[in-house]
C-alpha cells in the first residue's frame, strides 16, 4: 500500500541528485508483480525524458525519482493510489494495479542551470587566455552525464578548429573554452538548452541531452595576431643586426604550442640557411629574424596566417601556432667584403706584403659564432703560401694585403670570398663566415708579376752559348735546369719564392721550347723583355 524504492546500484559520486522541478532522461521496464512486462523504454530505442515533481507523472514515480543519482538504480514498487488508481490503463494496466519499476537515471538538469567549467590541469605558465574571436584548436572527448561515448576528437586523431564566441560553436562550448590556456585541461558540462537542445543533433546526440566536453586546449590565436618574439640570450657585443637581404645560418627547434616538436636543425646536424626578407621562408619567419645578433638565441611566436596557414604542411597541422626557438650562428649580405681589424703593428713597419710576396704566418680559423675550425698553433708549424697566386681563399689573399712581419690581425671573410655555398665536407660548413687570426712571421719579397725568374745583375750577351754547355746549337731541359740552378746558388740570379723549382724550371723551358719538340734552339731563345718587344712592334 505504500511507494517501494530499493536502491539497487549507486555510484561513487554523486555529485547532484534529483530534485522537483528537475528536467531528467531515465531508461526503465515497467512490470506487474507477477514479472508481466507491461512497457519498456529500451523496446522504444529512447530514453523517458520528463520534469520531476510538476504532475507529469504519476505521483509515485515523481517520488521515487527525487533523490536519485545519474547512473543510479533503482527499483520501485508503486501502489495503485501513486499510480493509476482504481481506473487503470485501458488495455495495458488493470484497475488497482501494483506497478514495479527497475529505473536507471541517465541525465538530469534544471532549467537555471548554467555552464559547468572544472579545470584539472592548468600550466604553470599561462601568458594568454582564450577571448572571443580568438582562433582556437583543441582535443576533446565528447560524453552524455552518465558517461556513455559519443564523439572523440583523438579517434579521428585531428584537434577541433574553430572560432570562438561568434557562434560557431554551440553557445555552452563558447562559453565553456572562454579564459583557457594552452595545455590546460577542464571538464565542460553543457545544459541541452546551450547545446542541441529539444531535438538533439540528429544523429548521436538525442533531444534534451546533457553534454560533457574533456578538453585540451592546444593552440590559439587571434586573426589580428603578429609574431611575438622573446629574447632568451643577446651578446653584449653585437656589432652588426641583420636586415633584409643578409643571409643567415642559424640552428632551431619548431614546436607546436603546445610543446609538440615537428622539426629541428639540430637533429640533422646542418644548420638552417637563407635570405632574410627575401620571402624564402615564411612570413613571421622573414619578421622575427631581422635585428638579430651572431649568436642571439630567441623564441619567434609565428601566428597560421604568418606560418602555414590553414592547410599545415608535413607535421604541422592547419592552423596551428609555430614555435621556433632559434640560435643565430652567423648572417652576412652578398655585398660584404673582408673585414680587416688590426691589433698590432710594429713600429718599423716599412716592408708591406704584396701580390707575389712569400709569406710564413700563423692563424687561428674560426666561425662567427667562435667554433674553431683550425689552427696552425695546433700543427706546430706555420702556413706557408705565395700571395695572390690562388693557393689560399681570394678573401685569404685580400686579408693578407699590406701587412708586415710581426702584424696580429683578423681576417674576416664572408663566404662568396671563401669557402662558398659548399664549404669543405666535414670541415667549413656551407655559407659559413670565416674568421681568422693571423701572426705574420716571414716575409720574401716576391718578383715581378709575370717572372718566375729574375737577374740580378746584368745579362750575359752570350746567354744561349753559356747554356749550351756541349755546343750543340741544342739546349736540353737537364741542362737548362742545371745552368738555372748555378745562377741561383751564385746569386746571379733569382727564383720567384715559395714554388718547387723543378716546375718552375720546366715551365720556363716550356716556354722557350716553342715548337714543343723538347729542345731549344738559339732560332727559338728569348728573353722576356724581347718577347715583350716583339709583340709589340708587331702590334
Amino acid at each position: 500500500t505504500e511507494l517501494g524504492v530499493e536502491r539497487r546500484f549507486v555510484p561513487e559520486s554523486c555529485p547532484r541528485a534529483v530534485r522537483p522541478g528537475d528536467f531528467v532522461r531515465y531508461h526503465y521496464l515497467g512490470a506487474f508483480p507477477d514479472g508481466s512486462r507491461f512497457d519498456s523504454s529500451y523496446d522504444r530505442g529512447s530514453t523517458f525524458n520528463v520534469f520531476v515533481g510538476k504532475g507529469q507523472l504519476i505521483a509515485g514515480m515523481d517520488q521515487a525519482l527525487v533523490g536519485m543519482c545519474v547512473n543510479e538504480r533503482r527499483f520501485v514498487k508503486i501502489p495503485p493510489k501513486l499510480a493509476y488508481g482504481s481506473e487503470g490503463v485501458p488495455g495495458v494496466i488493470p484497475p488497482n494495479a501494483v506497478l514495479h519499476f527497475d529505473v536507471l537515471l541517465i541525465d538530469l538538469w534544471n532549467s537555471e542551470d548554467e555552464v559547468q567549467v572544472q579545470t584539472y590541469f592548468k600550466p604553470e605558465k599561462c601568458p594568454r587566455t582564450v577571448q572571443v574571436s580568438d582562433f582556437v584548436r583543441y582535443h576533446y572527448n565528447g560524453t552524455f552525464l552518465d558517461g556513455t561515448l559519443f564523439d572523440s576528437s583523438h579517434n579521428r586523431m585531428r584537434t577541433y578548429d574553430t572560432y570562438v564566441g561568434i557562434g560557431w560553436l554551440i553557445p555552452g562550448m563558447d562559453q565553456g573554452l572562454l579564459g583557457m590556456c594552452v595545455g590546460e585541461k577542464r571538464i565542460i558540462t553543457i545544459p541541452p538548452f546551450l547545446a542541441y537542445g529539444e531535438d538533439g543533433d540528429g544523429k548521436e546526440i538525442p533531444g534534451q541531452a546533457s553534454l560533457v566536453f574533456d578538453v585540451v586546449l592546444l593552440d590559439l590565436h587571434n586573426p589580428k595576431d603578429g609574431i611575438a618574439i622573446e629574447n632568451q640570450l643577446v651578446p653584449e657585443s653585437c656589432e652588426r643586426r641583420s636586415q633584409t637581404g643578409d643571409f643567415l645560418r642559424y640552428h632551431y627547434n619548431g614546436t607546436l604550442l603546445d610543446g609538440t616538436l615537428f622539426d629541428s636543425s639540430y637533429s640533422r646536424n646542418r644548420t638552417y640557411d637563407t635570405y632574410v626578407g627575401k620571402g624564402y621562408v615564411i612570413a613571421g619567419m622573414d619578421e622575427g629574424l631581422l635585428g638579430v645578433c651572431t649568436g642571439e638565441k630567441r623564441r619567434i611566436i609565428i601566428p597560421p596566417h604568418l606560418g602555414y596557414g590553414e592547410e599545415g604542411r608535413g607535421k604541422i597541422p592547419g592552423s596551428a601556432v609555430l614555435v621556433f626557438d632559434i640560435h643565430v650562428v652567423d648572417f652576412h649580405n652578398p655585398s660584404d667584403s673582408v673585414s680587416i681589424t688590426v691589433h698590432y703593428k710594429p713600429s718599423n713597419c716599412t716592408v708591406l706584403s704584396k701580390k707575389g710576396d712569400y709569406l710564413k704566418y700563423h692563424y687561428n680559423a674560426s666561425l662567427l659564432d667562435g667554433t674553431l675550425l683550425d689552427s696552425t698553433h695546433s700543427l706546430g708549424k706555420t702556413y706557408n703560401i705565395v700571395l695572390g697566386s690562388g693557393q689560399v681563399v681570394l678573401g685569404m689573399d685580400m686579408g693578407l694585403q699590406d701587412m708586415c712581419v710581426g702584424e696580429r690581425r683578423t681576417v674576416v671573410i664572408p663566404p662568396h670570398l671563401g669557402y662558398g655555398e659548399d664549404g669543405v665536407e666535414g670541415e667549413v660548413p656551407g655559407s659559413a663566415v670565416l674568421v681568422f687570426d693571423i701572426e705574420l712571421l716571414e716575409l720574401v719579397s716576391g718578383l715581378p708579376e709575370g717572372y718566375m725568374f729574375v737577374w740580378n745583375g746584368e745579362v750575359s750577351p752570350n746567354l744561349f752559348e753559356e747554356i749550351d754547355q756541349n755546343h750543340d746549337g741544342e739546349v736540353l731541359l737537364e741542362e737548362f735546369s742545371e745552368y738555372i740552378q748555378t745562377q741561383v746558388k751564385t746569386g746571379r740570379g733569382k727564383l720567384a719564392p715559395g714554388f718547387d723549382f723543378e716546375k718552375i724550371v720546366k715551365n720556363m723551358f716550356t716556354n722557350q721550347d716553342r715548337d714543343g719538340n723538347g729542345k731549344v734552339t738559339a732560332e727559338e731563345f728569348k728573353l722576356k723583355d724581347q718577347e715583350a718587344k716583339e709583340e709589340h712592334d708587331e702590334l
